[in-house]
This record gives C-alpha cells, structure tokens and sequence, in this order.
C-alpha cells in the first residue's frame, strides 16, 4: 500500500532534514515545498523574502506548489515537507508531522545554514514568517498556530536530532507495519 507522509511547521524546524531521512530510511521519494519555493526564487533572480512579498501579491506561486504537492500525494510512496504539506495532501496523508522548536533555536539553525548573522536570520525569518501567516490565511482561511490537524507534534529542540530521528523511525516502521 503506498503512504504518504507529511512533515510541516515554521521555518527552521528540521522540515527537509528529517523528511529527507525518512524517505532514504524507508525507500520513499522526498518532495521539498521549501525547495521547490527556493528554485522559483533562484529562477526569479529573488530572494526568499522578496519572492515571498511578491506571492503575498500572486496567488500562482503558492497555486503552483500546492498544486505539486497534491499531486506528488496522489502518487503516494512519498514523503512531503512544508509549511502546507499537511493541509495540502489532506485526507491523502497516512502520517501528518508538525514539527516545532523555540525561536532562538529555529534562528540560530537558519543562521547557520544559510551562512549569515542570527541578527539576519532572525530579522527574515520573523518578517518572512508574519507574510506567509498573512497571506495563508487570506488565500486559504487557514491558521498556521492550528495544529489540530496533525497526527504527531514534536519539539526537535528536545531531543539530540539523532534521537528524535530514531522515535520519528519507530514510528513510521509501525505504521507501515500495520498498514
């Protein structure tokens, strides 16, 4: 039986670090929103935050990777991350993660992966953050702070990232199991 798995939650999380480990770990293909909004970005000759000003203008950028992400759900054998993966795949998700982790934390790990000051990061990340909120909301109805749709809630700045790896894997191998 195919599954499809989704991992969303705010910026800096582990999104595409765990959902990349879980796809090599199971054998599923791994699609990247965060990714694919980066190339669009990168094709644009833009940076994250001016792409993300000009889809708060041009609902087709969001349309385009909801669009994909939908149809990468359809196929199944997936896992899925982004903002959106878990209201994007709905009912066609067998797993929805939403991952958190304290602010500092999510800056810091942006700052490092990025190679820019945490002023930096913590200055775009906050202002990128509070245009997806807006703009989710004005072109879906939805709020980002609901997370009643998902199955699984986990705070990546508890544990070492080996460790919450390890529990996110249990927990996958479970449901396969009984799927």
């Amino acid at each position: 039986m195919p599954i499809v798995i989704t991992i969303s939650g705010s910026h800096g999380t582990g999104k595409s670090t765990y959902a990349k480990l879980l796809a090599d770990h199971f054998s599923l293909r791994h699609i990247s929103a965060g990714q694919l909004f980066r190339e669009i970005a990168e094709a644009k000759g833009l940076s994250l935050e001016a792409l993300t000003e000009v889809a708060s203008k041009d609902p087709e950028i969001d349309r385009l990777i909801d669009a994909r992400t939908k149809e990468e759900a359809e196929k199944g054998n997936v896992v899925i991350d982004g903002q959106l993966a878990g209201w994007m795949a709905g009912d066609k998700a067998d797993l929805k993660i939403y991952l958190t982790a304290p602010e500092r934390t999510r800056v810091k790990r942006i700052a490092e992966r990025d190679a820019v000051t945490f002023k930096e990061a913590e200055g775009q990340t906050l202002a990128r953050e509070r245009m997806e909120k807006e703009r989710f909301e004005r072109y879906y109805g939805m709020n980002l702070e609901d997370i009643s749709i998902y199955d699984l809630v986990v705070d990546t700045a508890l544990l070492p990232m080996e460790d919450t790896a390890k529990t996110l894997k249990a927990i996958v191998q479970d449901l396969v199991e009984r799927s």
